[in-house]
């Protein structure tokens, strides 16, 4: 019987481009044996499939035997993913391989190689406010330092120590930060809107008793994006949509005054414009609607905003509600409908990764 929306390698090969492809073929070819390319066959009939049937995979491909399959779909599902690491641009992957390549040179016993590439890798964090990676890379640091004779600058472990005392300090703040906007979310899941005086003493109470003490002229980009975002949720939940509005505008700002963390966080800035236009739909803004949309269009045609399929997934969501929204707002339901066959083509081209609810229309959250 057809599987198609639990077979998790039929899934990753349909979610593929014809560039990812063709890279992957090229990456097998040149690492192959005979079983890799036994493994090209059964990639090239799941990629022919429009939705995963086993038994017609089977019936279909005789050279396939059933007793391999499970295997052969582990192995090539590793191969996939290992393809797209060597195509993916973003600056999470490169800070993982660039620590790999620390630890094979470490390895080697090549301890001053190894301290070099991780230098690097805590500056690249560093301009890209990826603490955590720091964390990592530091972390690796001191182990070298500490194992090995390197001779390096005299007061290399007072540096190291206060390095490594900010950097766990930022960590933390940023984990207690994503947790606490997290817990609002999870509020809102479980509770929905505040409907009355007692709800809203609830929130506050929560609210007030989960913030964590900072300061938001110390706060880096993840730290502030965090704090935003809870207070956006907080603002959402009590329906103060004044309040609501301006959180939008502080999380959208946030990115314009970082434009290089468009490219690293597009979901989240995506994220952000949708709250935004939202806001502004509520509140009847309509020119302020119409500038923030204009923002979202810019955006999508950015290089930035076609990065990769999750951000021209979640672009294609939270735009038709915008462009949907601008018909309510002015009135133009017959001009409206033009966008149903478009917005039905896209949901047939994503059912793979379109959650369920997302499939209804809906102005929230």
């Amino acid at each position: 019987m057809p599987n198609r929306n639990t077979d998790e390698l039929f899934q990753l090969i349909q979610s593929l481009n014809k560039s990812e492809k063709r890279l992957f073929k090229l990456h097998v070819k040149r690492i192959s044996g005979n079983d890799d390319l036994k493994v090209l066959a059964l990639f090239d009939a799941l990629d022919s499939m429009t939705e995963y049937d086993e038994e017609k995979l089977l019936r279909k491909n005789a050279s396939i035997q059933k007793q391999q399959l499970s295997n052969m779909k582990a192995h090539l599902y590793k191969l996939v993913l290992s393809s797209l690491t060597h195509s993916s641009p973003d600056i999470e992957t490169q800070l993982s391989e660039q620590i790999m390549y620390g630890r094979l040179l470490y390895n080697k016993g090549l301890y001053m190689q190894a301290l070099k590439i991780l230098d690097k890798v805590k500056s690249l964090a560093k301009t890209h406010n990826q603490s955590t990676y720091r964390l990592q890379a530091l972390i690796f640091e001191k182990k070298i330092e500490a194992m090995h004779i390197t001779r390096s600058i005299e007061g290399r472990a007072e540096e190291l120590s206060h390095e490594s005392h900010e950097v766990n300090r930022r960590v933390s703040l940023l984990s207690n930060l994503s947790d606490f906007a997290l817990k609002l979310y999870s509020w809102y899941i479980q509770n929905g809107h505040a409907r009355d005086e007692k709800d809203v003493k609830a929130l506050q109470a929560f609210f007030d008793a989960n913030l964590p003490v900072c300061s938001l002229s110390d706060m880096d980009f993840y730290e502030r994006l965090y704090y935003y975002q809870a207070y956006s949720w907080h603002t959402f939940i009590l329906q103060d949509l004044l309040g609501y509005y301006r959180a939008s505008q502080k999380w959208v700002d946030l990115f314009e005054a970082n434009p290089e963390m468009k490219k690293t966080e597009s979901i989240q800035y995506v994220k952000g414009l949708h709250n935004l236009s939202t806001a502004h739909f509520v509140l009847s803004n309509y020119k302020k609607f119409d500038e923030v949309l204009q923002m979202f269009q810019d955006f999508v045609c950015s290089e930035a905003g076609q990065k990769d399929a999750n951000t021209h997934i979640q672009s294609f969501i939270y735009l038709q509600i915008a462009q949907l929204n601008r018909h309510f707002m002015q009135g133009t339901f017959s001009e409206g409908l033009s966008l149903v066959p478009v917005i039905e083509e896209k949901i047939e081209e994503y059912k793979l990764h379109i959650d369920t609810h997302r499939k209804g229309y809906r102005s929230s959250y």
